[in-house]
């Protein structure tokens, strides 16, 4: 292998995927592999963090051999292992935590610990130049943030949710309609189907505000359907999906915007399970194609759901500007996004 480039392992556990990914020189995915287990937690409508747990240590040292091998390389190769540190599932990120200290251990291999979210900003990477200054829309099952960057590596939230995220309030609106877990994917379905004729509340907070809030439109919802099933009225399932999903495209698309315009920014990043949302990818192409001045990127669905290729390039980048982790690396299920900030 060519001294040159630089080889990263990535490694994702924070939740229900068991992920482990090479990118090489940052931006370019020679294997990335991944172990759902939607299936095993489907019969629960959630994920069963016990499970969870035991699931990646089942796959944890196939899925790495996997990778290994898929991209033709052995561990001398490696330039360094970047691993979800955080936020996340303990017991989860305890189990990808403790396989990289172990490689990095065995092998003498820097580490470097990543943040979830940086993660998800960094699948950009894999597809495109990221020019700053650039805001991300970070839309996932427990995140719905937006996020300044001013250079690679400086993370700043302008804007968070003040209580459900967005994925979470899909995940709840599906178990109200009866729809399978993971409900994100169901109820965008429906939506595609339906019209939006079923008024709900859009929260917009106060004017100045870049953050989000998306209980009260998950308690309209959850109030719609059972004043209806009182009342012994049958809603539309495609109505009610249709309508849900553009009060959050609404305010998702609006605030993003709003942000994007009041910053200046260069680009507006698409991140996180939820950007594989339809809905949301084209209102986001409507809202930004005519701003010359934006440009927007949006990730293909192979890179919004967690995956470990978005850990490489996040690690690659953390990895070039001189951050290591040491071997007492710890799992953080509330780490900071801006803890390494200059």
């Amino acid at each position: 292998m060519s001294e040159q480039n630089q080889w990263i392992m990535g490694i994702e556990t924070s939740c229900d995927e068991t992920a482990v990914a090479i990118v090489k020189n940052g931006k370019e995915i020679v294997s990335n592999i991944v172990s759902s287990q939607i299936e095993s937690h489907k019969r629960f409508g959630g994920v069963v963090p016990e499970i969870a747990s035991r699931h990646h240590v089942e796959q944890m040292t196939i899925v790495i051999e996997e990778a290994m091998k898929e991209a033709d390389i052995t561990f001398s190769d490696l330039t360094a292992i970047a691993v979800t540190e955080g936020p996340g599932l303990v017991g989860a990120l305890l189990v990808g935590v403790n396989a990289a200290k172990a490689l990095a251990f065995a092998h003498n291999i820097p580490l470097v610990g990543v943040h979830h979210i940086a993660g998800h900003i960094y699948a950009n990477r894999l597809l495109t130049e990221m020019k700053f200054p650039l805001l991300s829309l970070v839309v996932s099952g427990g995140h719905t943030e937006l996020v300044y960057m001013k250079e690679h590596g400086h993370f700043e939230v302008i804007g968070e949710t003040r209580d459900d995220a967005a994925g979470e309030a899909y995940d709840k609106v599906a178990r109200t309609l009866n729809l399978p877990y993971p409900g994100g994917p169901h109820i965008d379905r429906l939506a595609q189907l339906g019209e939006p004729t079923i008024p709900l509340p859009r929260a917009w907070l106060e004017e100045d505000s870049y953050d989000f809030s998306f209980s009260g439109l998950k308690s309209a919802v959850i109030n719609t359907v059972h004043n209806a099933e009182q009342r012994g009225e049958k809603i539309e399932p495609e109505a009610l999906a249709a309508s849900f999903q553009q009060s959050v495209i609404d305010v998702l698309v609006t605030k993003a915007a709003k942000a994007a315009k009041a910053y200046k920014v260069k680009q507006v990043l698409l991140a996180g399970g939820v950007a594989a949302n339809k809905g949301l990818r084209a209102a986001l192409q409507e809202t930004f194609e005519p701003l010359d001045e934006i440009e927007l990127v949006i990730p293909p669905l192979s890179l919004c759901t967690d995956n470990a290729a978005m850990i490489a390039a996040a690690g690659s980048i953390y990895y070039e500007k001189g951050i290591r982790s040491q071997l007492n690396l710890n799992a953080n299920p509330g780490l900071d996004i801006s803890i390494h900030n200059s």
